[in-house]
């Protein structure tokens, strides 16, 4: 199999008929093996009905996976992710407002070295205010934070190598930051604007609040990321840092008690230092426990601390 599309479906009965339309088109244009593998997430329409429709009459490339209600679009994405059988692994939505005519010029940018092309809603045809604005800010907070900058982190549509999304899982909503997963395995990503159109059927599934979430999600991605496995890092950065402004706040009030004597047994400077002195001792602490967590969970499984690209004339031998 050398293509996969994994599209989640949500409430799209009106939608769907469009998408195989599209799909058919492109993929016949391809000619490469393919098949799409549709993930109903608990529709409350006829969503599924429709989609086993389809299944029936194309056996050999319709694929469809029911929830039994509504987990959301990263568990819909990881389900379809699961059953992919393809080398190469396409996600986008089922609104029609991604256009599945992009997918050959994202194959053909993976062609040229890269194991993740984006898509850039570049001209996006969404909302200003509650929608385009949100995302900007969220993208632009979302890139400085990870270190991998991309202008529409929300874009479903996006192409990926099969070994780029393995080694992790996806939960809650983090199915926008699988590039930032991708790039701490060393994948090389490019970015590519592609079509966006309004939607003309059914209703957008996020607002606003959507942002909010994101930005809490971005707190345990850069710690999963950057502190996973080596706890200690942040840990005990920050227990460090609390007993050096514990140290300096001591230091000020014997000076102040040698020169101006002021009695330091009064001020509540001297509670705030204890205090801090506390914290970071007990954070360093943490760090400490979370380094022994870590490295059970490595050892116990035999996760690996790194990933390999390929290897030449290197047996693959047992680690038993």
């Amino acid at each position: 199999m050398n293509l996969s599309l994994v599209i989640p479906i949500y409430n799209e009965e009106e939608n769907l008929p469009f998408l195989f339309d599209s799909i058919y088109n492109t993929m016949n244009i391809l000619g490469q093996s393919w098949e799409v593998i549709l993930v109903d997430d608990g529709s409350q329409d006829n969503s599924l009905s429709v989609l086993k429709e389809y299944a029936q009459k194309d056996a050999d490339h319709v694929r469809v996976i029911s929830f039994r209600r509504n987990f959301g679009q990263t568990a819909a994405i990881a389900a379809g992710l699961d059953y992919a059988q393809g080398e190469i692994i396409v996600l986008l939505d089922a609104d029609m407002q991604n256009d599945p005519a992009d997918i050959p010029m994202l194959l053909a940018k993976l062609d040229e070295g890269y194991d993740l092309v984006s898509g850039w809603r570049k001209s996006r045809k969404d909302n200003a205010l509650t929608r385009n604005f949100p995302s900007m800010i969220a993208n632009w907070i979302i890139s400085r934070v990870t270190g991998v900058h991309l202008h529409d982190y929300g874009c479903t549509l996006k192409a990926y190598r099969r070994d780029v999304l393995e080694g992790f899982r996806l939960y809650g909503e983090m199915h926008r930051f699988i590039p930032v997963y991708a790039s701490s395995v060393g994948a090389k990503i490019a970015e590519m604007p592609v079509n966006h159109y309004p939607r003309k059927f059914g209703k957008a599934k996020y607002g606003l609040e959507r942002t909010a979430k994101v930005i809490l999600d971005l707190f345990t991605v850069k710690f999963l990321i950057s502190y996973a496995s080596k706890p200690i890092y942040l840990f005990g950065g920050a227990g460090g840092f609390l007993m050096v402004v514990s140290t300096i706040i001591m230091f000020f009030l014997f000076m102040r008690r040698i020169f101006l004597l002021v009695s330091i047994a009064n001020s509540p400077l001297l509670q705030i230092s204890a205090m801090f002195f506390i914290l970071g001792f007990q954070s360093i602490l943490l760090g400490l426990i979370a380094e022994l967590l870590v490295r059970t969970y490595h050892e116990s499984q035999r996760k690996t601390t790194y990933t390999i690209r390929s290897v030449i004339n290197v047996k693959q031998e047992s680690r038993d």
